[in-house]
């Protein structure tokens, strides 16, 4: 309220005179880890090669200024890179493209995980996930880590 009445302030100087005249300062919260959500097989992590495939997208900057997106796909035990695919635009057909080429040299995994990103909430990869009987685990929006 300070600042939007003009005051240039920082939060130090707040907080001494919310002290100065005797009210309570707001404590600071603690982020806590978010766990991915999954199925109830532990804490989902892998017990051998080919159970659990992660995959997420990266993104950079070619130097004419247009957009890179690359899919990456690991294998969860060994942390094996299994493919980094790279392309200007990359879709749930792109991606059920990469998984079908996977499952032909290595052989289709147990369980894949991933976020919530449009590419791999759709039906594509879910139909994908359910021809090949592997079972889809969604990590927590907002999770920096896709491994538990």
């Amino acid at each position: 309220m300070a600042r939007r009445a003009g005051w240039q302030v920082n939060n130090k100087r707040i907080r001494r005179l919310w002290r100065e005249e005797g009210l309570r300062v707001p404590q600071r919260r603690r982020k806590t880890r978010l766990t991915g959500i999954g199925v109830a097989v532990g804490a989902m992590s892998p017990i051998r090669p080919n159970v659990i495939w992660a995959m997420d997208f990266q993104f950079d900057t070619a130097a004419d200024g247009r957009t890179l997106k690359m899919l990456n796909v690991i294998d969860e035990f060994t942390r094996e890179a299994l493919a980094i695919e790279v392309d200007r635009a990359i879709n749930a057909d792109g991606v059920v493209d990469v998984l079908d080429r996977l499952a032909l040299t290595h052989g289709a995994p147990r369980y894949v995980r991933f976020d919530n990103g449009p590419e791999f909430v759709a039906h594509a990869v879910a139909d994908w996930c359910r021809f090949n009987s592997a079972g889809s685990l969604f990590i927590d929006p907002g999770s920096p880590l896709l491994t538990g």
